[in-house]
């Protein structure tokens, strides 16, 4: 991304709400056993959609933070951010891991099937459940505080880091290298 870039690209924007929207339903629908033909193949497109998503952060970046965000703040939205992509690749990886290892198959569509990427095996199943369960606390948890920052960005701090991600707006308070403060 250019270092005067204010903004997320469309594709990443694109990608951050759809998946915002995946994984607020996938949490939801991890709930109920009924769902659970809906649960895996969703797990698998989040988990597609995340690393696409690494991508495209890794190929055009992120637009700056304003500058007069305090610096544990700038370390917490750095961190949380890391946690929300990990959480992403591993929570269907270990559901993934989880489900070979009881043995039981992965539909896609129809016939498409995934292989299995651990042995059958029942300790290691109950270990990898409880590990599923675990991470989706961990990512329901953290997926409620991304929203409330970035709500707090919106409503309260109203700095644009909000708007970069919600509609590509620029964010009027960042660090431009040798451009200064833009006057809104």
């Amino acid at each position: 991304m250019n270092k005067h870039t204010t903004h997320y690209s469309f594709p990443a924007r694109s990608l951050h709400w759809l998946m915002a929207v995946l994984i607020a339903a996938m949490l939801i629908i991890g709930l109920d056993r009924n769902l659970l033909g809906l649960h895996k193949p969703l797990g698998i497109l989040i988990l597609v959609l995340a690393l696409i998503r690494i991508v495209v952060r890794l190929k055009n970046g992120t637009p700056p933070l304003p500058r007069d965000m305090p610096g544990w703040q700038r370390l917490a939205a750095s961190l949380s951010h890391l946690a929300l992509y990990a959480l992403m690749v591993m929570m269907p990886l270990v559901g993934w891991s989880m489900l070979s290892a009881e043995g039981y198959p992965i539909v896609l569509l129809g016939s498409l099937h995934l292989p299995p990427i651990a042995p059958h095996d029942m300790h290691l199943y109950l270990m990898l459940r409880k590990a599923h369960m675990f991470l989706a606390l961990l990512l329901s948890g953290t997926f409620l505080m991304h929203a409330s920052a970035a709500l707090f960005h919106g409503l309260i701090r109203r700095d644009g880091v909000f708007s970069s991600m919600a509609s590509g707006g620029e964010a009027p308070n960042v660090d431009r290298p040798n451009r200064g403060a833009r006057v809104t």
